[in-house]
């Protein structure tokens, strides 16, 4: 009987000091904002846009888009935030029909999906102010 006692001692003994601790990491985890992988405040990054393209000999290969937004005005960035999903569905119906029309082996035009990528941003987000920033275009 003595043995079954110390158990149970030890077993409560044990989840209060378990309890003891979690107050101060939940404090801790509270205290702790989410933290950004790249840019600033103002940045917002978006997740490689990718299309396919013809190859010389009728293979397939890949445009991918590694781009951002710069976004300085506050009401227009949660905005931004909350139209991700239309902005990158935009985004990726454009590079497919760029992607579609580029000649086998020739290399994309940097400025023209520059250019209409950000038409499609000022499109979405109903006016300017929003600048889309390109990390790299990479043809495969």
């Amino acid at each position: 009987m003595i043995a079954i006692d110390e158990a149970m001692r030890r077993r409560e003994l044990l989840t209060l000091i378990a309890l003891a601790f979690l107050p101060p990491a939940l404090a801790r985890a509270a205290d702790e904002k989410p933290k950004k992988k790249s840019g600033g405040e103002n940045y917002i990054p978006i997740n490689p846009i990718t299309a396919t393209t013809n190859k010389a000999g009728g293979r397939r290969g890949v445009l991918s888009v590694d781009c951002g937004l710069q976004v300085d005005d506050p009401k227009l960035r949660a905005f931004a935030d909350q139209s991700l999903p239309r902005l990158r569905a935009a985004y990726v119906q454009a590079m497919q029909i760029y992607a579609a029309g580029l000649p086998p082996g020739a290399e994309p035009n940097a400025e023209l999906i520059v250019q209409e990528l950000q038409r499609e941003t000022d499109l979405i987000l109903k006016r300017p102010g929003a600048r889309l920033l390109i990390g790299a275009i990479v043809a495969n």
